[in-house]
């Protein structure tokens, strides 16, 4: 997606995992996903230039859409859809 579709998506959840390193915001973020409903959308904030490697092959692994990210000033914006 472009980073003007991603800004404009609207979000089911938020996790902030701003200053937690690996492998924080991906637990943050599978614990998180319980809360979404199906086709919804999960917005991970981190810190952690891990997350951006880390947050796309765990949501493929799993069976959810990795839509992108977002880089902000000292940290990503990363979404993903859940499709299951």
């Amino acid at each position: 997606m472009t980073s003007d579709e991603l800004k404009g998506l609207s979000v089911a959840k938020q996790v902030d995992a701003r200053g937690t390193a690996c492998p924080g915001p991906l637990l943050e973020a599978k614990r998180a996903m319980a809360a979404v409903p199906l086709k919804g959308i999960l917005e991970v904030l981190s810190s952690d230039e891990g997350t951006n490697q880390d947050l796309p092959l765990w949501a493929k692994k799993v069976g959810h859409e990795y839509l992108g990210n977002l880089e902000e000033a000292g940290y990503w914006r990363l979404f993903v859809r859940k499709m299951k």
